[in-house]
């Protein structure tokens, strides 16, 4: 049953991952600019030593469109490029993801491609206050990325808190 739900829910999350991550390149040009020469390469992320209590997760596989953006690529393919990411603890990647701070990854492939994927990880960033508030509006906005902001600081706290805790053991 639970893979029943996986192959029911996991195609319509990388169709959405894939919408937010082509909004947040198409607001920047720069990005797009970057991706625009390597159209048609194909970059993969394999994530190792997955708990096996999770669900497998789909081909993390995303061609880049002559556009600049990316669009998921649904079966298993050839990569340009290759990113290998240990997610044996998926929490500590998650807490690492929020506080910005970035796994250490095997990258493999072509040189030029990982090149631009490092610039465009450490360059982009969504303005999720300016989307807010196209949604809800400014007052609403306003408050929700305060209360987002906070969040993210108490969640880096705490992480800085529990990585003292486990260094001095």
């Amino acid at each position: 049953m639970l893979h029943d739900l996986n192959a029911l829910l996991a195609p319509a999350l990388m169709d959405r991952l894939v919408l937010v991550v082509n909004h947040v390149l198409s607001a920047e040009p720069a990005a797009v600019q970057r991706l625009q020469p390597h159209r048609g390469r194909v970059l993969r992320l394999d994530l190792l030593q997955l708990p096996r209590l999770l669900p497998s997760p789909p081909p993390l596989a995303f061609q880049i469109t002559p556009a600049g953006l990316v669009e998921w690529c649904r079966e298993p393919v050839d990569a340009d490029l290759r990113v290998r990411l240990d997610a044996a603890n998926p929490a500590a990647l998650a807490l690492q993801a929020l506080s910005g701070q970035m796994p250490s990854l095997a990258i493999e492939g072509d040189v030029q491609l990982a090149a631009d994927v490092d610039w465009l990880l450490k360059n982009l960033r969504w303005d999720v206050a300016d989307d807010l508030e196209r949604l809800f509006g400014p007052m609403v906005a306003h408050e929700l990325h305060r209360l987002g902001s906070s969040l993210a600081r108490a969640m880096r706290s705490a992480r800085q808190v529990v990585g003292g805790r486990l260094r001095s053991r």
